[in-house]
């Protein structure tokens, strides 16, 4: 969903900056675009990602550059023609902002997390759920097998050494083909298991008749020698690959020099595929770029079931919502809202809330009362959290109960049905903070929880004590899963733009 506008930045005397843009209609057409212009040719001559935003900061357009100077400036020519559907942009952009990145490969992973989590109006491609891949080297197994998918959820990737995502896809496949010359793995989804006797009875594929897999179906290879070359395998998908490409480079001026172009050309294509390996996320799920495949696997019908029990709920829980609160640039503040429909992720309903001057109204004394209050007694920490924190500062429990009164109140005046379950992430204050927001309405959410950190603990709207369940509980971990996502989406920027400066900043 498209973000809220962004709040202008100020010094501490409450002045803007000598570089912000001219207010709204105190330009003419041709003056803003002018700026503009000069502003984007003092860009530097390096890859990055670009946000255009209107007058209010709400964010038009994201797009990726090989060149920063060169691809922004290009935008505000005279003669500048963008299509039918990004030309009326001009009419309305009033600035942008700039993200440095490492190398091309990265502005194409952050334009692709932006575009996702924002939601721009004049971005078309990019917007549905296509992903990057990855390469997965499975390690639960007698026979590793090597493998491109885009789903981390599969049960086959749990365990397994990730590297990508890859921006080249192509190149991507290719080299996995190159390299199985040489490490002979298998790519097969065939679950071999060693020592087994039909194994020497089972006919192999034509990659063991050409030479580029040991067939271990077959029983061909034993356990050791090929977790070797899967291990070397590993080690050359990690460094430069130097040696190889050196020996392909002086086959491919050998060929050159004997007139054999095609097959020059085949190897100066292979070199390129392997050059491309390097052209990723060097960290793996950790980077985060691609979170909607990286949720950790939790067979969805199970794990209903096990909350449902856990909750001790009697009606199956098919819809679960979940709120989470980040502050962005250590001032802002930011709700967010996710909803999984049995399960899974229903993005059409994320939203992203903009903390304003109702949490600052709700940062003093809050209701003296929760529902779960009523007869257990209000806790220190919900007392502390609505009358000892000063109104608009980070108020974490303030910003909980503003955005739960906004999502819910056509759900507290009955006006639509609430979800099977809400989950706040946090702690004891965090329910508390919530359940004073729920007090104010006429009707009563079936079920609401919170999920600490660390020891992730349950506590929920009617027990004194919290749950503790066992890290392996399938309700759990999808209480986690959903816990994590809100989380994500709330703090979509860091995810994104870590280690770099957050939008707005110099």
């Amino acid at each position: 969903m498209p973000d809220d506008p962004d709040v202008p930045q100020v010094d501490e005397d409450g002045l803007q900056s000598a570089d912000a843009p001219p207010g709204w209609g105190t330009e003419t057409r041709e003056q803003r675009l002018g700026r503009l212009s000069r502003k984007a040719r003092n860009l530097p001559a390096i890859p990055g990602v670009y946000l255009m935003k209107d007058h209010k900061g709400v964010v038009l357009y994201v797009g990726k550059a090989a060149r920063l100077c060169d691809r922004v400036s290009s935008y505000f020519v005279p003669s500048a023609d963008l299509g039918p559907k990004k030309q009326p942009m001009l009419d309305v952009v009033h600035d942008f902002d700039v993200l440095h990145c490492d190398g091309e490969w990265e502005a194409l992973l952050t334009e692709n997390r932006l575009i996702k989590d924002i939601g721009p109006r004049f971005n078309v491609r990019l917007t549905d759920d296509k992903t990057f891949p990855y390469l997965v080297i499975t390690q639960r197994e007698d026979f590793p097998r090597v493998m491109v998918t885009r789903d981390l959820t599969d049960p086959v990737v749990k365990g397994a050494r990730v590297f990508g995502p890859f921006t080249a896809v192509g190149a991507l496949r290719e080299a996995v083909t190159l390299l199985q010359r040489v490490f002979k793995f298998r790519t097969c989804a065939l679950d071999i298991v060693a020592g087994e006797e039909k194994n020497r009875y089972f006919r192999p594929c034509i990659l063991y008749n050409i030479n580029q897999c040991t067939a271990p179906c077959a029983d061909k290879i034993g356990k050791e020698p090929y977790f070797i070359d899967v291990q070397r395998f590993i080690r050359a998908i990690e460094n430069k690959r130097s040696v190889m490409i050196r020996e392909l480079e002086q086959e491919m001026a050998q060929a050159a020099g004997a007139l054999e172009f095609e097959r020059a050309a085949a190897l100066r294509d292979q070199i390129k595929a392997l050059k491309k390996l390097d052209e990723r996320a060097k960290g793996g799920r950790k980077e985060g770029w691609q979170p909607e495949t990286e949720i950790a696997y939790v067979e969805p019908r199970k794990a209903l079931v096990s909350l449902q029990k856990t909750l001790g709920l009697t009606l199956p829980i098919r819809c679960i919502e979940a709120i989470d609160i980040a502050h962005l640039q250590g001032g802002e503040t930011v709700g967010s809202k996710v909803c999984f429909v049995d399960g899974r992720p229903f993005k059409n309903e994320y939203r992203r809330y903009r903390i304003g001057k109702t949490g600052r109204e709700w940062g003093g004394a809050g209701p003296a009362r929760s529902i779960e209050e009523a007869s257990a007694g209000a806790s220190e920490e919900s007392a502390m959290s609505s009358s000892s924190r000063a109104p608009g500062i980070n108020d974490d429990y303030a910003s909980i109960r503003e955005v739960v009164s906004r999502r819910y109140r056509e759900a507290g005046e009955g006006h639509e049905l609430y979800p099977d379950v809400i989950v706040i992430d946090g702690g004891l204050g965090q329910l508390h903070a919530a359940l004073e927001a729920f007090a104010q309405m006429n009707m009563k959410p079936p079920m609401v929880i919170s999920l600490a950190k660390k020891e992730e603990l349950i506590y929920v709207q009617e027990r004194r004590e919290p749950i503790r369940l066992g890290r392996e509980n399938l309700g759990l971990k999808l209480v986690q899963a959903i816990r994590d996502e809100a989380h994500r989406f709330a703090q979509h920027y860091h995810h994104v733009l870590r280690r770099k400066k957050t939008l707005g900043e110099d």
